[in-house]
């Protein structure tokens, strides 16, 4: 009984080691679904470690606990910002003390005083090969008054149920991604609010789905591109899964200084791939773990636990993210991601803001 659990606690250790292997190793079957599961290994760590106290093994126990709270490392982030920081308790006062000014606006005149503000709502979705419920997806954008909304898994017939309900009166301009045979289950598209500068149906090239985006001037000095994407998933083709993830760095290294780059989509990875943590080193930052306030775990849809996280919003510097939430769309095999992102003025100006209040 004792050795098959030390057996047990060493595959564990080796399963968890996964998630350390450098970028682009882990675009090898199984590697992505056995990295995306490391969060669930506090489960069988835990029971070797109430074993391990039981049998009077207290080395058993011991490490088995280790490696438990390893398991954890990374779903703490979600929760608690930079642990690694030297300063975390500074960040930590800092952060309960700006949750403690804010308070949550309703209602018209919130919307309004949120413009003001350069504060604006941002959506993603995977459509599940165009089965998403295009009244939902409508619906959903009035309730959260959404003024950027990315869309995954696209279909022409999903496309066109969402003119149909709606969607073009709330968001009157969008870019979408060339529709082809080569894509990961359907094609991309962004909507928007606000009148575009510049619009483009492929932002980077990457092997899956174009990455289409739209552009607009923040101020005299800036400008914010928002995009939605989708790399593969593994099954799908695990270098090219890599590699799209990988490749969606180019968005942050390529940018104008001072310009801002948003990316929403499905990224079929999250924070324990090594692949994932290379995007976001390229000069991302993931709006719910800057939030901190808790993991948004988005696939699958149907199962409440355990789900995991998939789909994101990461964003370049000059933002700030709050507000994050999930919530279930119909048709869609994927939570829905929504995320208020704050601009950060540089000299007090929001010629975004404007925009926002016009439309």
């Amino acid at each position: 009984m004792i050795i098959a659990l030390w057996i047990a606690l060493i595959i564990c250790v080796v399963w968890i080691a996964l998630g350390e292997m450098p970028a682009g190793w882990d675009g090898h079957l199984p590697l992505p679904y056995l990295i995306a599961l490391i969060p669930l290994l506090w489960i069988p760590t835990l029971v070797i470690t109430v074993a391990g106290f039981a049998l009077h093994e207290p080395a058993l126990g011991g490490v088995a606990a280790v490696v438990c709270l390893a398991s954890l490392l990374r779903k703490i982030a979600y929760w608690m910002e930079n642990l690694n920081s030297p300063n975390t308790a500074q960040r930590v006062a800092e952060k309960l003390a700006n949750n403690r000014e804010t308070s949550r606006e309703t209602g018209n005149e919130a919307v309004v005083e949120s413009a003001r503000h350069g504060r604006f709502r941002v959506m993603t979705l995977n459509c599940r090969f165009g089965r998403a419920n295009a009244a939902a997806i409508v619906s959903a954008v009035k309730k959260h008054d959404i003024a950027v909304l990315a869309l995954q898994e696209l279909t022409d017939d999903l496309v066109a149920q969402l003119d149909a309900a709606g969607l073009s009166d709330l968001l009157p301009y969008r870019q979408l991604g060339e529709n082809k045979e080569t894509d990961n289950g359907g094609f991309n598209g962004v909507w928007i609010r606000i009148e575009p500068s510049d619009m483009s149906p492929v932002t980077a090239v990457i092997p899956a789905a174009d990455v289409p985006g739209v552009c607009f001037p923040i101020d005299s000095m800036r400008g914010i591109t928002f995009v939605s994407a989708h790399p593969k998933s593994p099954m799908r083709g695990c270098k090219e899964w890599s590699a799209g993830i990988i490749g969606l760095g180019e968005l942050a290294t390529t940018q104008k200084r001072d310009d801002i780059t948003v990316v929403l989509g499905d990224l079929n990875s999250g924070t324990d791939h090594p692949s994932f943590r290379k995007l976001l080193e390229a000069g991302f930052k993931d709006a719910a773990l800057c939030e901190a306030k808790g993991r948004h775990a988005t696939f699958p849809s149907w199962l409440p636990w355990p789900r995991i996280i998939l789909d994101h919003v990461l964003f370049t510097k000059g933002l700030d993210a709050s507000d994050v939430r999930s919530f279930c769309v119909e048709g869609s095999d994927h939570l829905a991601l929504v995320a208020t992102l704050t601009l950060k003025s540089v000299n007090g100006d929001f010629a975004v803001v404007d925009s926002v209040e016009n439309n």
